[in-house]
């Protein structure tokens, strides 16, 4: 099934200082396989919104990926269907920010820059465990 943004859903007009400060924060590299951003030889760097929601620019909603690895996660990752198997390293944060959100222990921003702010990415390293502890209990159920 193919998955859609929400109706009326749009990137917000700072869109192209976002993609860049993501980008920069990944040193321009695909968070996930490690690829310096090179179209000439097809890893172009691209920043993919997890919940598929342009307006949802939270850090933890948007990694940086080459776009390669971006079409591959595009339909199998869904922030809000419960995992069977174990996160990907490369994930962790971004899945354990996410349930730290819906179980309220963390704060819930749209916006980038204050997500940087209001949910550090520090918290969830430390707190990763048990963030992480919350979507296994979804599983389980």
């Amino acid at each position: 099934m193919k998955r859609k943004s929400p109706a009326g859903s749009r990137y917000p007009d700072n869109w192209k200082d976002i993609a860049k400060a993501v980008k920069d924060a990944a040193d321009w590299k695909c968070i996930r396989c490690g690829k310096l951003h090179d179209p000439e030889n097809g890893y172009t760097l691209t920043v993919h919104h997890l919940d598929i929601d342009p307006s949802n620019c939270a850090w933890w909603n948007i990694p940086a990926l080459c776009q390669r690895c971006h079409l591959s996660i595009q339909s199998k990752v869904v922030m809000e269907r419960p995992f069977m198997f174990p996160h990907s390293d490369w994930f962790k944060p971004y899945v354990a920010a996410y349930y730290g959100i819906i179980e309220g222990k963390l704060f819930m921003t749209r916006d980038y820059f204050h997500s940087l702010i209001l949910t550090p990415r520090w918290m969830v390293d430390e707190h990763m465990d048990e963030f992480l502890s919350y979507g296994s209990a979804v599983v389980g159920e």
